[in-house]
């Protein structure tokens, strides 16, 4: 099952995220088919696999594993500082409070949402593409599965 989780999280992150995301004490938790629903470490979600397409959706702390292992700008979506606080507490982001986003980013992706600092304040789906982001001046730009100060 491990090697399972990383294998995908390798395809939808890159390289290397897999091993960066689960370590070895990883316990999982199974649907009543038998298939992996949800990776927690110590009793803390770091993902839930989608059932509709198997891709991961993070939690904090798994998001939290995620940014430290990259280097910036990959998957992040940087923010205004004056709205760090409403988006740790689970506000989505608007592409008007878009500082900077990875150019890579595609609508759909699983991107990590941060400060200027590089502190986590959520995790969540991106609705543009980086590029649009930043380009936009309207509109959600990322909706926020979990904020960082309201779990």
């Amino acid at each position: 099952m491990l090697r399972q989780v990383r294998v995908i999280a390798d395809f939808q992150f890159g390289r290397g995220a897999g091993n960066a995301i689960f370590p070895d004490s990883c316990d999982f938790i199974l649907s009543r088919t038998g298939r992996i629903r949800q990776i927690t470490l110590a009793g803390k979600r770091l993902a839930t696999v989608r059932a509709a397409d198997g891709r991961l959706t993070l939690g904090i702390e798994g998001a939290e594993r995620f940014r430290a292992s990259l280097d910036p700008p990959a998957y992040r979506v940087v923010v205004a500082g004056e709205v760090a606080e409403f988006i740790g507490q689970g506000k989505n982001v608007f592409a008007r409070h878009v500082v900077t986003a990875d150019p890579a980013i595609r609508a759909g992706d699983e991107v990590v949402v941060v400060n200027p600092s590089d502190d986590l304040l959520a995790t969540g789906e991106a609705v543009l593409s980086g590029r649009e982001m930043l380009v936009f001046n309207y509109g959600a730009a990322v909706k926020v599965r979990q904020g960082r100060y309201n779990p």
